[in-house]
C-alpha cells in the first residue's frame, strides 16, 4: 500500500475516533496501520502534510470544538472533556490561541472560527499556473540564515515564522504592507553552496523606511512562473513545491533567472479551504 493511501486511513481512523467514538487516538494502532514506528510515522507525517502530527491532531479536535459550541448546548467544560483537555482553563487557552476567542465568547458573539480541515491525502491537487511580468518590487522585512544540512531548514523556517509572530514583527510588517493586494512573502535568496546556508526573509510591498533591525530588498523587473495554491496553509504550498519538483519542472524546463524564488500569503484566514497562497519562480524568457 502507497503512502498517501496509508495517511488517508489513518487519518481516517482520526476522524472516527474524535467524532464517533469521541477517544483518543492509539499511537500504537497507528504505528501498525502505517507499518512502522509511530516516530519514523511523525517524520513521514510531518514532510508530506507540512504541520506535525501533533499539531494536525490539536487543530482538529479545537475545529470541532468550534463546532459544537456553535450548534449545541453542551457546557464549555464537557467539551473540553470530550476532546481530551484535563481543565476548562488548559482548553479556553488553546481554543483561544487556534481561533482568536474564548469559547464563551465564541458561543455568545457572531465571530467567525478558524477551521482545519479534513485532509483529504489520495485527492490530486491541480494547480494553476501562468507567466506573469512584473515591475520591480521594493520589499522590507526580516531576514535570518538557515542551514540546508539534513533539511534543518525544513524545521527553522517555520519556527522563524512563530517567532516573527511572537515578537510583534509579524504585526509591524503587516501595518507597514502597501502591496495590491496585500500579502506576506517568504523569499529564498542567496544559497551559500560552501557553508549550505541559506537566506530566507518574511518580507511585505513597501515604501516606507525599514525599521531597526529590519531589512531591504529591490528585486528587477523579471517574468515570473506564477503558481496559485488553493486550500489550507502550509499544506496546499507544500503540495504546490511537491508538483513543481516532480511535474512542472521536467516538463518546463525554462531557464532560471537570478532573482531569488518566492513564496505569497495572501491576506486572510489560513485555514479557509479557498485560502490562496502563490509560488513565484523567476525565468529567464527565451528570444
Amino acid at each position: 500500500m502507497e503512502w498517501n493511501e496509508k495517511l488517508q486511513k489513518i487519518i481516517d481512523y482520526i476522524e472516527n475516533h474524535l467524532q464517533r467514538k469521541e477517544e483518543a487516538v492509539d499511537n500504537e494502532e497507528i504505528a501498525k496501520m502505517a507499518g512502522c514506528s509511530f516516530d519514523f510515522f511523525q517524520k513521514v507525517f510531518s514532510y508530506m502534510i507540512g504541520i506535525s502530527f501533533a499539531e494536525y491532531v490539536r487543530s482538529r479536535k479545537l475545529t470541532l470544538a468550534g463546532y459544537d459550541l456553535k450548534s449545541t448546548d453542551l457546557r464549555i467544560v464537557d467539551i473540553s472533556y470530550k476532546y481530551g483537555y484535563n481543565s476548562p482553563t488548559s482548553f479556553t487557552k488553546a481554543f483561544q490561541q487556534f481561533h482568536g476567542v474564548t469559547p464563551k465568547e465564541a458561543r455568545e458573539k457572531n465571530v467567525e472560527l478558524a477551521v482545519m480541515p479534513k485532509m483529504q491525502v489520495a485527492e490530486k491537487q491541480k494547480f494553476l499556473w501562468r507567466l506573469e511580468r512584473k515591475p520591480s518590487l521594493r520589499l522590507i522585512g526580516k531576514s535570518i540564515k538557515v542551514s540546508c544540512v539534513n533539511n534543518e531548514h525544513y524545521q527553522k523556517v517555520p519556527e522563524f515564522w512563530c517567532d516573527c509572530q511572537k515578537n510583534g514583527s509579524y504585526a509591524k510588517l503587516v501595518s507597514l504592507d502597501r502591496g495590491n493586494p496585500k500579502g506576506m512573502f517568504g523569499v529564498f535568496d542567496y544559497y551559500d553552496e560552501n557553508c549550505k546556508e541559506l537566506e530566507y526573509s518574511i518580507m511585505v510591498i513597501s515604501d516606507e523606511e525599514p525599521p531597526d533591525g529590519f531589512t531591504e530588498i529591490v528585486l528587477p523587473e523579471t517574468t515570473w512562473a506564477v503558481f496559485d495554491c488553493v486550500g489550507v496553509a502550509p499544506q496546499s504550498i507544500h503540495q504546490g513545491w511537491k508538483y513543481l519538483n516532480e511535474e512542472w519542472l521536467v516538463s518546463y524546463p525554462f531557464k532560471h533567472a537570478p532573482c531569488p524564488e518566492l513564496e505569497w500569503y495572501s491576506d486572510g484566514n489560513s485555514y479557509d479551504t479557498n485560502y490562496l497562497s502563490q509560488i513565484w519562480i523567476p525565468i529567464i524568457e527565451e528570444v
